[in-house]
C-alpha cells in the first residue's frame, strides 16, 4: 500500500491534516477517489492506494459540506441555487448508468449524485472554460455532482472505479479535516 504521505502530497494545504483512517486503512482493499473541494480536484487510486490520475473537477454551485435538508428527495432539476451542494463525507460508490444510459459512478444514489463526464450544457454556463480555469471558484456550477473531463473519465475513472464497488471521499471545504472529528471522520465512524 502506498504511504499516506504520498497521498497527502497531492492534496490542498487545507487537507494535509486528514486522518490516517480516512485514506490508509479504511478503503477495505477497494479502489477509491478523493475529491478535494478546496482545490476542486479529483484523485483516483487503485485498490493498493496507488495514484492512477488526478484532474480538475466541477463541483456543486454552492459551497458547503452538508446536503441541505430542503434538497432531500427533490428531482435534481428542481434544486434551487442554495441546494446545489457537493456534500462532504465517505461514500460507498457503485458504477451505473443515468436515465440517458450514460456510464457514471454513483456516490450518493438517493441524492442523484455521481462522478460523470463533463456534459454539453448551455453556452452561457461555460463549463469547459470553467473546468480549464485555475480558479477554484470558477469550477462551481453543477447540481452537486462531480464533473470531469471526458477523456479523464474514460481513461482513469471508468477503468478504476467503473467495474465494481469503490469508495469516494469528499473532503470538506468549510469544516476542518481532523483526526479526531469533522465531517469526513464522523461519517467514517458511522459506517
Amino acid at each position: 500500500m502506498v504511504g499516506l504521505s504520498a497521498v497527502l502530497s497531492i492534496m490542498s494545504a487545507g487537507a494535509e491534516v486528514i486522518s490516517r483512517p480516512v485514506l490508509a486503512d479504511r478503503h477495505d482493499g477497494r479502489p477509491f477517489a478523493i475529491v478535494d473541494k478546496r482545490s476542486a480536484t479529483l484523485s483516483v487510486h487503485d485498490a493498493e492506494g496507488r495514484l492512477i490520475g488526478r484532474a480538475p473537477v466541477l463541483l456543486g454551485l454552492t459551497p458547503g459540506d452538508v446536503e441541505p435538508a430542503s434538497a432531500r428527495g427533490k428531482d435534481p432539476s428542481a434544486l434551487g441555487p442554495a441546494e446545489r451542494v457537493t456534500p462532504a463525507g465517505r461514500f460507498e460508490a457503485q458504477p451505473g448508468r443515468n436515465l440517458n444510459g450514460e456510464r457514471i459512478v454513483w456516490f450518493n444514489y438517493d441524492a442523484h449524485l455521481a462522478i460523470h463526464r463533463l456534459r454539453p450544457a448551455p453556452a452561457s454556463q461555460q463549463r469547459p472554460e470553467r473546468l480549464a480555469s485555475p480558479r477554484v471558484e470558477d469550477r462551481r456550477i453543477t447540481l452537486g455532482c462531480v464533473a470531469v473531463d471526458p477523456a479523464f473519465f474514460d481513461q482513469v475513472v471508468l477503468p478504476t472505479l467503473g467495474s465494481g464497488a469503490s469508495l469516494v471521499y469528499i473532503l470538506p471545504e468549510r469544516e476542518p479535516v481532523l483526526a479526531g472529528g469533522g465531517p469526513v471522520t464522523a461519517s467514517l465512524a458511522a459506517r
